[in-house]
């Protein structure tokens, strides 16, 4: 009896210990779900306390007690207060997956199965309600296929014991043991169900929201870094042409207007997530910022048409290759190769510069080639680069030329 009492103490000040924390979580929890916006749930998860009142059912026994109609009420008394104790104990710790799986709560299970059973077979009557009562205590604890089993094996020693002590009358407690056993069990298993969805479901968005976040910096990276070494370079064209050539000077002011414009094009398509780039539009672009940078650009393509969404690709990996070259490379010649058969169609840029800047901006996860080649594994595509042995840098891109290909290759 001591050791009973020490141990519903014991559970007692876990549970105080735990209350704090769980106070805590319970208002960060709010906090995050005012900041979204979502609206309060009415009911929460389910806790211990959801199963206390059931406890309700043994006071039949406990006024038998009072009344005087239990012989040896002491030893009535002493059991009520040991079932109580156990069964407070067992819900509790129900709710914790760690201490659920403890052989500590197994065996208080097992004791509380004992002591009902003592209970029900010495005083017969209300006291047969415990049953139903030790149903429910292990509808919380046991999970997965012993829990038919166990069930089912609780039900029928509840049903001998009743029909042994008030007839067939007590069929009705086996039933009753079985019903609140199996739904206690159902509606604990649902709730968690529902409990990991949502969690799931908040995961899938942080990660949607990241998997943006990265598509949208990629993006500003391909966009703004050829934009800007457009301007750049034009620029400097315009100051080298001013002094002697007016006119030549200002149309390269105009072309950087004209780049400045379609720049804020793309980067509102970008911010909706519809750019789709074109092949034959960014090896134009690549062949003007090329002879503006005082590069000769040889480009040649071959091979049967691309889809949108190869072209999209390549139209990529053309855009940040050119950029790359004219930034770094000190290059006097980018050749420009597209080919491919029905299959798979090949990028090939090589530059004769010193290919020290090409891969500069690798080193940044995101951004640059790496990024590139990020985007080209995920549709099943590759992309190499890396200094040539007779000099210069050289990129290879190769994507498959499929239909089925989904319309978000260009993100």
């Amino acid at each position: 009896m001591g050791n009973r009492i020490a141990q519903w103490r014991a559970a007692r000040r876990e549970w105080k210990a735990q209350w704090p924390a769980q106070k805590a979580e319970w208002r960060a929890s709010e906090a995050a779900r005012k900041k979204r916006g979502e609206p309060r749930e009415v009911l929460g998860p389910p806790n211990g306390f959801a199963l206390l009142p059931w406890l309700l059912m043994g006071m039949g026994a406990v006024s038998n007690l009072f009344q005087g109609d239990t012989p040896n009420p002491w030893i009535g008394g002493i059991g009520v207060l040991v079932f109580n104790s156990l069964y407070v104990s067992v819900v509790f710790r129900a709710f914790d997956a760690r201490s659920r799986q403890s052989a500590g709560t197994r065996w208080s299970l097992v004791a509380l199965g004992a002591v009902t059973c003592a209970l029900a077979v010495g005083y017969g009557g209300s006291w047969l309600l415990f049953f139903p009562l030790l149903a429910l205590a292990t509808g919380s604890v046991v999970r997965g296929r012993a829990l038919g089993p166990v069930i089912g094996g609780l039900s029928v020693l509840a049903g001998a014991v009743s029909i042994w002590k008030q007839g067939w009358d007590g069929i009705g407690i086996g039933y009753g043991t079985f019903v609140s056993g199996m739904v206690t069990a159902a509606i604990l298993a649902l709730s968690e169900t529902v409990r990991e969805l949502r969690e799931t479901r908040q995961e899938l968005a942080r990660t949607a929201v990241e998997r943006e976040r990265l598509r949208f910096s990629r993006d500003l990276h391909d966009l703004l870094g050829h934009t800007l070494s457009v301007i750049v370079v034009k620029s400097e064209a315009a100051r080298r042409l001013a002094p002697r050539d007016l006119d030549a000077a200002l149309a390269q002011v105009g072309d950087i207007e004209s780049v400045g414009r379609q720049a804020l094009t793309e980067i509102r398509e970008a911010v909706t997530g519809y750019r789709e780039g074109s092949l034959g539009t960014e090896l134009e672009r690549a062949r003007d910022l090329l002879a503006a940078a005082g590069i000769e650009a040889v480009v040649r393509r071959s091979g049967p048409p691309l889809p949108s969404q190869a072209e999209a690709l390549l139209g990529w990996v053309v855009r940040e290759s050119v950029t790359n070259a004219v930034r770094h490379s000190r290059a006097r010649q980018c050749e420009i190769t597209v080919d491919g058969t029905a299959e798979r169609a090949r990028l090939v840029i090589t530059d004769d510069g010193v290919g020290v800047g090409s891969a500069a901006d690798d080193h940044v996860p995101g951004s640059g080639l790496a990024g590139l080649t990020e985007r080209l594994a995920a549709f099943g595509g590759t992309l190499t680069s890396g200094p040539v042995a007779t000099g210069g840098f050289r990129v290879t891109a190769e994507v498959p030329v499929e239909a089925d290909l989904p319309a978000t290759a260009d993100r």
